[in-house]
């Protein structure tokens, strides 16, 4: 069968650039979309009497069919036809004859490819809020288990002062949801109908564009035919979320793995969530974390990819844009199937409270404690900072910490420091003092996954 655009050419294209040309060996996977919008325009133009209601009917049941047979393994696609639109065309004309040929009235590939990305990335956002949201039911869960374990929290990655577990997987909870707030803002920007948009100027048949918009779900159709069939932003903006995404769980992962590494001691990964060695056969390796870590580099690479495909390209369409689809592709699959596995790792994995505890117990990490307590007794925050800071070393050069430094050893660098100040500067103390919200105190955390929680139920996904 010869090229549907073939009319004014005179020389088959050669094969070499069929092969180069044709984008169905991915963009294939748009076929339910691409049949579905095209049902929408095929009900369109008989409402807008461009075909009659029989023609239409018989168009929408030849696009069923040919969406059956794709779904039962039926379907040959065609390098030769080019696209997964040509393809459907084809399979349509192939089952109704000539009148498949009617279907592409008033419509262009460049307006049916951008409908079709708007409803695969539509979807693909919903998926992904989806699994976003089950990755925060989980963190509330771990978190509600570990409100009172403590825990050192670090900068620098020095032990800096203790805190929470629940705490700390609290601010995962955070990035989480801002990562929800910005998919449910791209999907605004996605949720805009192109098809009427034409090749790039609209079409001279009277189409109800709204219509068309109502029937296939979106809250809009396009303003403007240029910008409709040109713009990837939604695209861009979709990989940027998935890239942030990646990003949080990548760190995440980073401190798995550290947690994991007999150094730290802080957890175990479940057996069903780490792999071994060939040679050592003591080892347990967490592989899943580390592969999430690095696949995270291939999603911003996705984005880096499509910015620069799309930075110089005027207006409208251009072949270049072709060039959208296997990065957004490969970047929802790998942050769908990086959500999917580490979610189960998360909650499977085993919790050393104990050792956490010991290790929030060391590095003078209530030695801000201590300041504080010196500035309750009268001291300026800066010279009791001094004064905690030679304690710090005292203790250092003495192979002491704070809580078995004596008295008199104390009384040696400020005399307005008590018997009290043992009770003021435990970890335990330490942790519950900070009630200020936002703050790890096992009473503030509490309120705060019961606010999430109720956030949660009320949160519907789009």
């Amino acid at each position: 069968m010869g090229k549907l655009w073939s009319g004014r050419f005179q020389k088959e294209t050669d094969r070499l650039v069929d092969d180069f040309h044709s984008s169905i060996p991915f963009d294939k996977r748009l076929y339910k979309f691409d049949i579905e919008g095209s049902i929408a325009h095929a009900k369109m133009l008989a409402k807008c009497e461009i075909i009659t209601i029989e023609e239409s009917k018989e168009i929408v049941q030849g696009l069923q069919e040919v969406l059956k047979d794709i779904e039962d393994g039926n379907v040959d696609f065609s390098i030769e036809a080019e696209d997964i639109h040509m393809n459907v065309e084809q399979l349509l004309t192939a089952k109704i004859g000539s009148l498949g040929k009617k279907l592409h009235t008033g419509r262009s590939r460049n307006d049916q490819v951008a409908l079709d990305m708007h409803m695969y990335v539509k979807e693909e956002a919903k998926e992904v809020l989806q699994y976003l949201r089950k990755l925060q039911e989980t963190l509330l869960s771990l978190a509600e288990k570990h409100i009172n374990t403590v825990m050192p929290g670090y900068t620098h990655m020095q032990r800096a002062q203790p805190v929470t577990f629940a705490h700390h997987l609290l601010a995962y909870f955070e990035m989480f949801d801002r990562d929800v707030e910005r998919v449910q803002d791209c999907y605004k920007r996605a949720d805009v109908m192109p098809l009427g948009a034409g090749a790039l100027a609209g079409t001279t048949f009277p189409l109800d564009r709204e219509f068309v918009a109502t029937e296939l779900g979106f809250g809009a159709a396009a303003k403007n035919s240029l910008d409709a069939v040109s713009d990837r932003d939604f695209v861009i903006e979709f990989i940027s979320c998935a890239s942030l995404i990646m990003m949080h769980l990548s760190r995440f992962c980073e401190e798995i793995i550290l947690w994991s590494t007999a150094e730290f001691d802080f957890i175990e990964l479940d057996d069903s969530y780490s792999t071994g060695s060939s040679m050592m056969p003591q080892k347990k390796n967490p592989d899943v974390a580390e592969l999430i870590r690095g696949k995270s580099g291939r999603v911003f690479g996705s984005l880096q990819g499509m910015l620069t495909t799309l930075k110089g390209l005027p207006l409208a369409y251009n072949k270049d844009m072709q060039e959208d689809k296997e990065p957004l592709f490969d970047a929802a699959d790998t942050v769908k199937k990086s959500l999917l596995v580490f979610r189960p790792m998360l909650a499977t994995m085993k919790v050393k409270e104990n050792t956490m505890a010991r290790a929030a117990g060391k590095g003078f990490t209530n030695a801000t404690d201590m300041a504080d307590y010196l500035v309750n007794m009268g001291l300026a925050f800066r010279e009791a900072h001094e004064v905690v800071g030679k304690i710090v070393l005292y203790c250092i050069e003495n192979n002491k910490d704070l809580e078995n430094t004596t008295l008199e050893e104390y009384k040696q660098f400020s005399s307005v420091i008590e018997s009290d100040i043992y009770n003021f500067i435990s970890v335990d103390k330490c942790v519950s003092a900070r009630k200020i919200y936002g703050g790890p105190a096992p009473e503030t955390v509490k309120e705060c996954i019961s606010q999430k929680r109720e956030k949660l139920s009320k949160n519907e996904v789009l």
